[in-house]
Formats: structure tokens, C-alpha cells, sequence
């Protein structure tokens, strides 16, 4: 099973492809850059970047990080319009949707919820025996993404 993890922003987004199982494998992972200067140009144009990848990878579950604390109410607002967008294409594609919190991913793929950064990628890093994860931080999150539906499937959830 293919598994599109998502690191949803506004003008960029992290995605982390794997292959699940008992020892998920490492498919492709990067960022979607965002450049249009109005909100709706930058959906459109997210929505086209990730409808290729779908088609390009077709995954079945794609993974994505629930919007669960802002500092910025019209950031986070921005954000959650885009996760609206990105799982809109998905689910016309086909793909089953897997939301986590950011402490359910990180007690999943580190085993504390309140891990930070640094040891969810070490985790991420040797759960798909990688050396390095190229890209920054929105990269690992999106692999992480993956690697929880791949340990806690959404129909385990």
C-alpha cells in the first residue's frame, strides 16, 4: 500500500511517499513550492501540484497532520483552507484520508507525544533507513505523517 504523507502550509508543502507494511520503505518525498500571491491562486496551484503527484504515485491512503494549535488565527485559517483543498483532491482520487494530531503522530512514529523535531526525524530516518532526509522540517513531518498511517492505519484508528 502507497502512503502520501502531508505537511500542509501556505507556500509550501512538505509530502513524504512510502510503501507500507511491517518495514514501510522509502518511495520519494519533497515540497510543493507555492507562489502565487493570492489565497486562491496559491490553492489552485497547490491543487494542481498535488494532483500530479497522486497520479504519478496513486497512493491509497494519503496521511495529513490535523490543524490543532495556531499562534496566528489568519495563518492558521489560511492552512486549514489549503488541507481543505488538498483533501478535497485526494478524495476525488480515490485515496482513503488519515488525519493525525501532531502529538498522536509523534507518539506514534517516536513513542512520546511530546517529542520534538529533532527526534521524530531521527526517527522517521531510521524507521526507512535513510541517512539523510533531504528537505526541511516540513519533509520529516510529511514522512512522519506517512509512517503513522503506515504503524495506525486509519481503519485501526
Amino acid at each position: 500500500m502507497v502512503i502520501l504523507g502531508i505537511d500542509p502550509g501556505t507556500t509550501r508543502i512538505g509530502y513524504g511517499l512510502i510503501r507500507g507494511g511491517k518495514k514501510p520503505v522509502f518511495i520519494d518525498c519533497g515540497l510543493l513550492h507555492i507562489v502565487g500571491k493570492e489565497p486562491g491562486a496559491r490553492r489552485l496551484q497547490a491543487a494542481a501540484h498535488f494532483e500530479k503527484l497522486i497520479n504519478a504515485h496513486h497512493p491509497q491512503v494519503v496521511a495529513i497532520e490535523k490543524l490543532f494549535f495556531v499562534n496566528n488565527q489568519k495563518t492558521g485559517l489560511a492552512v486549514s483552507e489549503m488541507r481543505g483543498a488538498l483533501l478535497l483532491i485526494a478524495e476525488r482520487n480515490g485515496a482513503k484520508i488519515a488525519e493525525y494530531a501532531p502529538t498522536e503522530i509523534k507518539k506514534i512514529v517516536a513513542g512520546f507525544g511530546g517529542a520534538d523535531k529533532k527526534a521524530v526525524a531521527k526517527m522517521v530516518r531510521l524507521s526507512l533507513a535513510m541517512a539523510v532526509i533531504p528537505g526541511p522540517d516540513d519533509v520529516s513531518d510529511a514522512l512522519a505523517a506517512a509512517l503513522a498511517a503506515a504503524y495506525s492505519p486509519p481503519d485501526e484508528k
